[in-house]
């Protein structure tokens, strides 16, 4: 469709709560680019490009709008748009020293026209390409750009004071991972997508009713292709227009953080796709990515791989990340497919692939990009988090760059998630047999910091949902699951779960319809949707199951042994409060009077049981707590003896009633 088409802007309802007001916009000089910022972008280190390059609103719109782009192999280019009747030689554009940067500022251009940037190849080709920089994108499948500015008035002061606490290390972090089209359509209209303004006061009551501490979007930055999920990106700094403007998601984000609800984004730095209006062959020539398809092409995904080794690249990505993170107050940015830009051969057979200089596998200019972007975002953004999607055994994936490492904050444990989704799959008669499934975790389970992912990748392409997963009969289904969902709450790590998981959605995930809200009618899906409000309240009130997620000294084994009954035990400990016992009975045989070892006398408090009639289970249990005796068991000085019911998992903390904290401490 023609990029000539009349825009279409969002009139959609915005989440209109605020506090302290402030008003933010991108201001440029005259002359778009200084002499530090032509060095830094061609040095690969400029992380603020955000506000250089692309369409720039100064603040008496009468003045024109600063155009500036990377197109260094082009003979010409000139800005076409709706201002100049998308005339290639109306409005040529001057090139910057020998940066590869053009630049011009056209006084007919206003916010909400169309442009895009004439090029002439060195080929003779001409080409019409969407602004890599573009604030805002026309909606799919139309490929303008428009011309916009970022005026917004956030009420998020009290939030952005105080967010670094939120995702910290020792916090409880719950993050719940949403696709924006499908989380939820209005069954009048199903074929519609909501707006960012009606999801937000929806999407905001559901996450506080469920106790989430965090919300994941997957990629909002703009994509041609809807079944990508967003994972095929071509507007690194604009969000979808299919929702709405970019002010309309601010408003989103600044509705979730007035609530307390921190705001993680995924992002896609590993490839994009191959469109023509786009990235790829940008001026005529292979200039983001590689011209050589043994180190341009993904195999998987039929797309294009950033070329890390140019400096310009780098600084495009940095400054992509820093835009998100900056002028939409993203707490954090959850990065996509890290290990196919770790490794050179990733999905390649012999032959397909280029070894490094020093003929090896291993991406060194992927791996010193990782880093740098890593130590820039820290460096700017003290108070937020990346996080690596990283499905190897890559080492250091989550420590400090300064120590060998990556960098990232957290990486997701793919590890525990496949190993534990094939071992609840087995029929429990059959468990036994695959014990160490559950055991094995805890060999690498301090070596990085674990965030611990029940993703949208395990419920789509045949997969099932996690419901459909579970064996035996509908009753088992469901308590299979609340034993799944517990279990992930009680380890060490940061917890995520993609939606529909709280409702024990029946069928897959589809990203063409919304989540079957209707199943919170029915009694055993609302149990299950009140188990994870309940396990996150649980979870963040009882600093024993997150204070020392990352630290070895937050867990200890107490029954990891019995395969027979497929019983599992272990502790959770705080540095001063109370410790936690988490028993999980993975069969569907009762078990009573089952001995467990405990490091201190009196009560421990029943403080969740997935077999509660309130979830819909049976109702076996032990009245609301168990005293210890002095009996010593597991090598520990007191012992409980407990029943665990059939598929559950049962929390019990230790009762510390009437003790001051100084007191608490003395029993360390």
């Amino acid at each position: 469709m023609s990029p000539r088409a009349a825009p279409k802007t969002s009139t959609a309802p915005r989440a209109t709560a605020r506090t302290t007001k402030r008003t933010r916009r991108v201001e440029v000089p005259t002359s778009i680019l200084g002499p530090e910022d032509l060095y830094l972008f061609n040095e690969g280190t400029h992380r603020k490009l955000g506000s250089r390059l692309g369409a720039h609103v100064p603040a008496e719109p009468e003045q024109g709008v600063g155009f500036a782009v990377w197109a260094p192999s082009a003979r010409r280019v000139s800005v076409i748009g709706d201002f100049n009747g998308w005339d290639a030689g109306a409005d040529a554009m001057t090139p910057v020293e020998s940066s590869g940067i053009w630049e011009t500022t056209v006084a007919g251009a206003r916010p909400g026209h169309i442009y895009k940037y004439a090029l002439e190849a060195a080929d003779g080709r001409t080409l019409e390409k969407a602004d890599p920089f573009a604030f805002r994108t026309e909606e799919p499948p139309r490929t303008g750009s428009v011309v916009w500015a970022l005026d917004y008035e956030w009420g998020d002061d009290a939030w952005m004071a105080e967010r670094e606490r939120t995702i910290a290390l020792d916090s409880p972090v719950s993050v719940y991972e949403v696709h924006l089209g499908s989380w939820r359509r209005d069954p009048a209209e199903p074929d519609r997508l909501l707006s960012y303004g009606e999801i937000a006061p929806m999407l905001v009551r559901h996450v506080l009713d469920t106790g989430f501490t965090h919300v994941e979007f997957l990629p909002v930055m703009e994509h041609p292709f809807y079944g990508s999920w967003g994972y095929q990106t071509t507007g690194y700094f604009a969000p979808s227009a299919r929702y709405g403007t970019p002010q309309d998601f601010m408003a989103l984000v600044d509705a979730l953080h007035q609530a307390g609800i921190g705001v993680i984004l995924d992002w896609v730095p590993s490839h994009f796709p191959g469109d023509a209006f786009a990235l790829a062959e940008f001026d005529g020539t292979h200039l983001y990515e590689h011209a050589d398809p043994r180190l341009g092409v993904h195999p998987d995904w039929n797309s294009l791989v950033f070329n890390y080794g140019r400096h310009e690249v780098r600084s495009f990505l940095a400054s992509s990340a820093d835009h998100w993170v900056s002028a939409y107050h993203a707490d954090g940015l959850r990065v996509d497919a890290v290990a196919s830009m770790l490794y050179r051969d990733y999905s390649r057979r012999q032959g397909e692939w280029i070894p490094n200089e020093y003929g090896g596998r291993e991406n060194l200019e992927a791996i010193s990009f990782l880093q740098s972007l890593n130590s820039g975002v820290y460096l700017d953004h003290p108070d937020v988090h990346t996080v690596a999607e990283e499905s190897t055994a890559w080492p250091g994936v989550s420590r400090p760059v300064d120590q060998g490492g990556l960098g990232f904050g957290y990486k997701w444990d793919m590890g525990w998630m496949h190993d534990t989704l094939e071992y609840m799959a087995q029929d429990p008669v059959h468990r036994r047999w695959a014990y160490d499934r559950l055991t094995f975790r805890a060999v690498y389970a301090f070596s990085e910091n674990f965030m611990m992912p029940l993703s949208h990748d395990e419920v789509v392409h045949g997969k099932g949902s996690l419901l459909s997963k579970m064996p035996g009969d509908d009753w088992q289904k469901f308590a299979n699951l609340r034993l799944l969902l517990a279990y992930q709450f009680a380890l060490p790590g940061k917890k995520l779960l993609f939606m529909g998981a709280e409702l024990a959605q029946r069928q897959e995930w589809d990203h063409g319809r919304s989540l079957d809200w209707h199943l919170l009618d029915e009694p055993a899906h609302a149990g299950v949707c009140r188990l994870v409000g309940d396990l996150n309240r649980v979870y963040s009130d009882n600093r024993a199951l997150h204070e020392l997620d990352t630290d070895p000294a937050g867990f200890e084994w107490v029954m990891a042994d019995n395969a027979e009954d497929s019983i599992l035990c272990f502790l959770r400990l705080a540095r001063h409060d109370p410790p936690a016992l988490v028993v999980c009975n993975f069969t569907p045989v009762p078990r009573h009077d089952l001995m467990v070892g405990v490091p201190e006398p009196g009560f421990w408090r029943e403080v969740l049981n997935t077999d509660s009639p309130h979830y819909g289970g049976s109702g076996i249990g032990n009245l609301g707590g168990v005293d210890a005796q002095p009996v010593p068991w597991h090598g520990r000085p007191q012992s409980l003896t407990v029943t665990a019911p059939p598929l559950s998992c049962v929390i019990f903390v230790h009762q510390l009633e009437g003790m001051s904290r100084p007191e608490r401490q003395l029993l360390d």
